[in-house]
This record gives structure tokens, C-alpha cells and sequence, in this order.
């Protein structure tokens, strides 16, 4: 899977739908009487059906995909590539009271499988379920060969960060630093949390860093770099990066805390 950010985490975009057909076959029955279907049909539906839904999602097209999706669920309802799948159909056509169940249905069939669990605490983030997403991912980042490991600690530090738990959220992206220490996100995440604990040579040394590395900011980034300016008294920068904010993010969110800031600022100094 793909990741990709949701307001301070970065989480997964794209299911790569992978599903394994586990139905078994013990031989062909054919009957001249009953007009039954024999196994191989029923096998071929199965796989039909399969594939027809990984193109539908590929697509986005999610209600197709849940239809032949859940006539898979029927065949075969322990398939936990299936059971997550179906979760991320119904998270994206707004039935999250399935979504989740389907999540947990996912997780109690293959608890080992760490993709489902990151993608899940992804779907807990987004829901403002900061401690329950940190669980998940508390379980996810104990597995060492999880390929998203990196992202998945830099997850684990945006939930602690999102808790006000500043030291864990240091412990989490500083390991994420340890793995690869030039990433972009990783760099960019320390900064945070250090002018968050109000540690701002450590935060501007690991900012310096992040724009080494990503020359086109993100309206959350220049954020950062105007009040890292001012609390080194840089006006140069602050002027560069605030005009910046307001020709390419003059409708985020960063932009208005920043007229907010601005404001607060003229008005205790008059």
C-alpha cells in the first residue's frame, strides 16, 4: 500500500488488494441429475469475483467492489485479505461501523499481519482516536521485518503528538530517525516535536535538514520555519517563508493560524 498524508499522519492510500483464492478443491463432481454446479465452476466464480474487485478498487469504484467482494466474504469468511479489503470499501463509502468491523474481523483472523493493524490505526487517527491508534501501531513496530516500519514509528509519534505525550513522541521518531535518518517526513517530524518542547536549536537543526532534503515546502512546514525564524530573530526568513505561505496555501489552515499569530503579536506589542 501507498501512503499518503491525512492532516499530521501519514497513512495508507491505496489498498494493493492482494487476495489469495484459499478455497480448496478436492476434485471435480459432476452430476447429469441434480443440475448442481461442480467445484471448478464454483472455483472459477470465486476467482472471477476476486479479480473483479481488485480492478474495482484499483478504480475506486467501491460499491461494485463491495458486491463482488462480499460474494467472496461468502465462500470464504475467514480470508482476512478479503475481510480488510472490505473494510477499506466500507471507509470509503462512509459506512464506518462496518469499516471497523470489518478491521477487527481482519485482525482477529491473521493478528501477525501488521499491514492490517497499520492501516487500521490509520482509520482510528482519522477518527480523532489518538490512544487507540498508538496501541495498534504500539504492536505494529514490535515487527521487525514490517517493510513500513519507518513510517509506521512516524505514525506512532504523530498519535503521541496529537496526546500531548511530547517524550514519546521524541522516542518514536527518533527511532524512525535511526533507520533513515534522511527521510524527509522523519527529519520534518523531529523538528516538530523539539520546537514543540520548546528545544529550538534541535528543531532548527533537524528543520535545516528537512529543507535539504524537500526544497517545495508544505504549508505546514513553511508554518514552522516562520516561528523558528522569529524565535531566532530572522526577519529575512520569516518574510520569506510568509510570503510564500500566502501565494501558494492562502486557504490552509496554516495560513490563518499564521494571521492569527501575526495579529496576536501586533496587538502585545502596541
Amino acid at each position: 500500500m501507498s501512503w499518503l498524508r491525512i492532516k499530521g499522519i501519514t497513512v495508507l492510500a491505496r489498498v494493493l488488494f492482494v487476495v489469495v483464492a484459499t478455497a480448496s478443491i478436492h476434485g471435480c463432481v459432476t452430476t447429469k441429475n441434480g443440475g448442481f454446479a461442480s467445484k471448478k465452476d464454483e472455483q472459477k466464480a470465486f476467482d472471477t469475483s476476486l479479480q473483479l474487485a481488485r480492478n474495482y478498487i484499483s478504480q475506486g469504484n467501491w460499491n461494485q467492489a463491495k458486491r463482488h467482494l462480499q460474494y467472496v466474504e461468502e465462500k470464504d469468511k475467514n480470508n482476512p485479505e478479503t475481510l480488510e479489503a472490505l473494510a477499506l470499501v466500507f471507509q470509503n463509502t462512509g459506512e464506518l461501523e462496518m469499516a471497523e468491523k470489518y478491521y477487527q474481523r481482519s485482525i482477529a483472523t491473521a493478528p501477525k499481519v501488521s499491514r492490517v493493524r497499520n492501516n487500521y490505526a490509520a482509520f482510528l487517527y482519522a477518527r480523532g482516536r489518538y490512544a487507540e491508534a498508538a496501541s495498534q501501531l504500539e504492536i505494529v513496530v514490535q515487527e521487525l521485518l514490517y517493510e513500513k516500519r519507518v513510517e509506521a514509528f512516524v505514525n506512532l509519534g504523530r498519535c503521541y503528538m496529537q496526546l500531548n505525550e511530547l517524550p514519546k513522541a521524541e522516542e518514536a521518531f527518533k527511532r524512525a530517525f535511526l533507520m533513515q535518518g534522511d527521510d524527509a517526513n522523519v527529519l520534518m517530524s523531529l523538528a516538530e516535536v523539539y520546537f514543540r518542547m520548546g528545544r529550538f536549536a534541535e528543531a532548527q537543526r533537524y528543520y535545516d535538514a528537512f529543507r535539504t532534503k524537500n526544497v517545495n515546502q508544505s504549508a505546514s512546514a513553511l508554518w514552522l520555519g516562520i516561528r523558528l525564524a522569529d524565535k531566532f530573530d530572522d526577519k529575512n526568513t520569516h518574510a520569506s517563508f510568509a510570503l510564500a505561505l500566502k501565494n501558494l496555501y492562502p486557504k490552509s489552515e496554516e495560513y490563518l493560524l499564521y494571521k492569527a499569530y501575526m495579529q496576536q503579536g501586533n496587538s502585545e506589542s502596541r
